[in-house]
């Protein structure tokens, strides 16, 4: 009787492990489905983004901005147009690598144009001055734009020219217009970092002025 006991307390536990086997590979099958099915849209989407990298000041106030516009749909602060592999944060802050803080603006080009970024980019900094914006000084600081084909670089030579004969500024423009080569994405603690740090001095004092008085020139094309 005893071993009958134990025979059907096995046929149960089998039984039971058996179930779960089946459901928890059913369930777990439906998971990567759905995963998958994600991640597939999600390249499919991003395929159809094209990407800008500007460099105009430090680039929390650069991606601050740019983030808010209609057709954006990520920013990444990075690293550009330097002689050093791999440059961190405190490298590029020597100004002895020869990179510029940048951002990289994924963008739907049925939405928003290139044509449209660079008038947000002249509009939103100085581009009469030298490896300076504001008190922040260094060739990191630069205002630049790497062109990633040659419709950009079209676009950038034509609109910079016809601004210099508007003399929008009283000085000349001094913005580079160089092709992209190499972009490193910054440490994580850069990424979105006016939406993470909004109350430290620096945001407060000097990035969300700008963000709002780009608000308000730019207000029909924010999200």
């Amino acid at each position: 009787m005893k071993n009958m006991t134990m025979l059907k307390f096995t046929q149960r536990l089998l039984f039971s492990l058996l179930l779960f086997t089946v459901f928890y590979g059913c369930s777990q099958a439906q998971t990567d489905k759905k995963s998958k099915e994600k991640n597939d849209k999600h390249l499919i989407h991003m395929e159809n983004l094209e990407i800008a990298t500007f460099g105009n000041g430090c680039f929390w106030c650069t991606e601050a901005i740019f983030e808010n516009l209609k057709g954006v749909h990520k920013v990444v602060s990075g690293y550009s147009g330097g002689h050093v592999n791999n440059p961190t944060y405190k490298e590029v802050c020597t100004g002895t690598t020869g990179h510029a803080e940048v951002v990289q603006i994924y963008y739907d080009p049925k939405v928003i144009g290139f044509d449209e970024l660079l008038e947000v980019f002249w509009q939103t900094h100085d581009p009469t001055t030298l490896n300076r914006q504001g008190n922040d000084i260094g060739t990191q600081y630069r205002s630049v734009i790497f062109y990633h084909d040659q419709v950009q670089n079209q676009l950038a030579e034509k609109y910079k020219k016809e601004l210099d004969k508007a003399a929008i500024w009283n000085d000349p423009i001094v913005t580079e217009i160089s092709p992209l080569e190499k972009f490193y994405e910054a440490e994580d603690y850069h990424q979105e970092y006016f939406q993470l740090n909004g109350n430290q001095p620096y945001c407060a004092f000097v990035i969300r002025p700008k963000v709002d008085k780009f608000k308000k020139v730019f207000k029909d094309k924010l999200k």
